[in-house]
């Protein structure tokens, strides 16, 4: 039994109707009408409960304004531990069949698709019908009209969509982008981003092209993507790569190991960027001025993230990424609060135009000029 798969297969399928629960009665979750905005918190549903999803449901645990009140999966065994494990009602557990259902339950106020790469785009058009927030992994989808669709349907649904770069919250790299701010680095020459490692088992879903969309790029070459547009401090006007594949066998059509890609900023910066399935130690971030530099490393992993400027080493305390992605996403939604760094889906689509662009001229060769 492969429950990605069947979910795949389902939402390839026509949709069929399913009856609405009944309104559900005030519960512990529920929150009163007298409390002031900045009390109020955000009741999440996490759909997919993998990995990633074990550690951001750990991570919510620690939150102050965001807590975890539903889960969606296609894995009955999984759904009973997390029950257990969390607490969660039966009420507020659902499959990949009935998960419209959230419609009628006032315990859920957002889900966060943590699902395979493939998953998101039908999931969070089904999630926004059903008049709930969108939290979804990154990549957003498998390209930018995927995404725009996505984001273009959230705003219909009157929903917010937000996408999980827990990168823009992390301290270290804010100080980074208030340093360049306010001028500490004068005008940016140089971004390096290098993103990385060795994949293990070749069975997974990451090396699947119908599911991943691609490879190493989708999965950890976004990082640098998205980095050297939020470090530069603008968007890129042209793209160079190039492909470099030494095993066809583990790396199929469509799948890539190491990407090498270049871009070109207004002001007059450049990036170059390494992106790989195939070598380990590559987590770095690297950003160069006229008058200074910074300098993270680790740039993109779990924590701690270290960093140094021309002024000496950053050594801004962590904290758990998650907890502080889903608690500042709480004040996004609840209190329209407004982020250093954007995590909107419309951020998401120019990161997707970007990696778009990257395939494209990784078989046509040259440099294609991008309209973001």
């Amino acid at each position: 039994m492969n429950p990605r798969r069947d979910f795949l297969q389902k939402l390839a399928a026509s949709a069929i109707a399913v009856p609405f629960l009944p309104l559900y009665g005030a519960s512990l979750h529920s929150v009163p009408h007298n409390r002031s905005r900045q009390d109020r918190v955000l009741r999440v549903a996490i759909m997919g409960l993998g990995g990633y999803g074990t550690r951001v449901a750990e991570a919510m645990l620690a939150c102050k304004r965001a807590r975890l009140t539903g889960v969606i999966s296609g894995t009955p065994s999984k759904i009973r531990d997390w029950q257990q494990k969390y607490g969660i009602p039966e009420e507020n557990c659902y499959n990949y069949d009935t998960y419209d259902r959230i419609k009628d339950n006032p315990e859920i106020d957002a889900v966060y698709i943590i699902t395979p790469n493939a998953l998101h785009h039908d999931a969070a058009l089904r999630v926004a019908a059903a008049g709930k927030h969108v939290i979804c992994e990154k990549p957003l989808a498998l390209n930018a009209w995927e995404g725009q669709e996505m984001v273009d349907a959230c705003r219909k649904a009157n929903v917010k969509l937000l996408v999980g770069y827990r990168m823009h919250f992390e301290a270290n790299t804010l100080e980074i982008i208030k340093m360049r701010n306010e001028g500490e680095f004068g005008k940016i020459l140089f971004f390096q981003g290098l993103s990385g490692f060795r994949i293990g088992n070749p069975d997974q879903w990451r090396l699947d092209k119908k599911l991943a969309g691609g490879g190493a790029l989708m999965d950890i070459g976004i990082y640098s993507v998205n980095g050297a547009r939020y470090m530069v401090g603008e968007d890129p006007v042209w793209v160079t790569a190039q492909e470099t594949k030494t095993d066809p066998a583990k790396f199929g059509e469509g799948v890539d190991e190491t990407i090498q890609f270049q871009l070109g900023f207004p002001g007059g910066a450049v990036a170059s960027c390494l992106s790989t399935y195939n070598m380990n130690n590559l987590d770095r971030f690297f950003l160069n001025g006229e008058k200074g530099f910074a300098e993270l490393q680790p740039a993109t992993g779990y924590g701690p993230i270290k960093g140094r400027t021309h002024r000496g080493g950053l050594a801004l305390p962590h904290v758990t990424h998650q907890t502080v992605q889903m608690d500042e996403m709480a004040g996004i939604i609840l209190d329209d609060k407004q982020p250093v760094v954007a995590v909107d889906g419309e951020e998401a689509v120019k990161d997707l135009k970007i990696i778009d662009a990257i395939y494209q001229v990784c078989k046509t060769g040259g440099k294609l000029e991008l309209e973001l």
